[in-house]
C-alpha cells in the first residue's frame, strides 16, 4: 500500500506547514510513529535536523531519527535498517540532483522504493517532494551557478507517473518554467505552491494545503498547446486516472 504526501514547500521551523504535517503522521495510524528524517539535499545540515526533530519530536510526539549520508558513513546494511524500520520517512528540501545522486550511490533509492511497497509513509518539501515522482522540475543549477535561474528535468524514483514542481505561489518565474519544460516532457505536471500537497495513497489522490490560498495545478501540453488547470484542495480522494487526463 503505497502512501506519499508531497509538499510544495513553506517553514517547517515556523509550523507553516504543521497542518500537512499532521496529516503525514496520521497516516501511519500509530500514536508515536518512528519518524526518519532524511536531509540529504541540505547537505545534512545540523540546523534542519534540530527543527525536525522539534516539530516531528516535540510537536507531533513522533520518535524522530535522523539518516546522514555526507556526514557519516554507514554501512549498507544500517542505512537499510534505518530506512524499513520507520514508520514515515520526511525529506528535507535542498539540491534535489545531488541528493538523488548521493542516494543512487547508496543504493537509497532502491531502499526507498521498498519502503514504499512496505507502506512506509514517504514525505517531504521541495527536493523531498520531487524525489518520488516519475520526473522533477528542479532549479538545481543556481546551487553551483548562484546566477542561473534555469530548470532542469530531473528523474525522480517513479513511484508515480507524475511531474512535480514546488514554490508556484512563491517564485513565479516557475510558472514559466514549468510549461517550459513540459513542452518536451511527456504526461502530466502538477504545479504546487507552497504550503500545499498532494497526497497519495494507492491509486487515489487529493490536493491538501495549510493556508487558505494555497493551491495546486495541472500543466500539460494538448495539441501542440499549453494547458493550465487550477485543482481545488478537497477533503475526498479522486482517481489518480482522473488527474491524469488531458482536456
Amino acid at each position: 500500500m503505497g502512501k506519499i504526501i508531497a509538499i510544495g514547500g513553506g517553514e517547517i521551523r515556523d509550523l507553516e506547514t504543521l497542518p500537512i504535517d499532521k496529516e503525514i503522521v496520521k497516516l501511519t495510524g500509530k500514536k508515536n510513529p518512528k519518524a526518519l528524517f532524511i536531509p540529504t539535499a541540505s547537505g545534512d545540515a545540523e540546523g534542519y535536523w534540530q527543527t525536525f526533530q522539534k516539530v516531528y519530536g516535540e510537536t507531533l510526539r513522533c520518535k524522530p531519527e535522523v539518516l546522514y549520508l555526507i556526514r557519516e558513513h554507514l554501512e549498507k546494511s544500517e542505512i537499510e535498517e534505518r530506512i524499513l524500520s520507520s514508520d514515515l520517512i520526511y525529506v528535507g528540501g535542498g539540491n534535489t540532483l545531488k541528493m538523488l545522486k548521493i542516494w543512487h550511490k547508496n543504493g537509497v533509492d532502491k531502499l526507498l522504493t521498498r519502503a514504499y511497497e512496505k507502506g512506509i509513509v514517504l514525505s517531504g518539501l521541495s527536493a523531498g517532494a520531487i524525489c518520488w515522482f516519475r520526473y522533477g522540475c528542479s532549479d538545481s543549477r543556481r546551487f553551483s551557478n548562484p546566477e542561473d535561474a534555469s530548470f532542469m528535468r530531473i528523474k525522480g524514483l517513479n513511484l508515480v507517473n507524475l511531474t512535480v514542481s514546488p514554490h508556484h505561489i512563491r517564485e513565479k518565474h516557475r510558472d514559466k518554467g514549468l510549461i517550459k519544460l513540459m513542452k518536451n516532457t511527456p504526461g502530466m505536471a502538477i504545479a504546487l505552491d507552497d504550503n500545499c500537497a498532494i497526497e497519495i495513497i494507492d491509486s487515489k489522490y487529493r490536493i491538501i494545503s495549510s493556508k487558505k490560498e494555497a493551491g495546486a495545478k495541472k500543466v500539460y501540453y494538448f495539441h501542440g498547446k499549453p494547458h493550465e488547470e487550477k485543482i481545488k484542495p478537497k477533503e475526498d480522494y479522486n482517481p489518480i486516472s482522473q488527474l491524469l487526463e488531458k482536456a
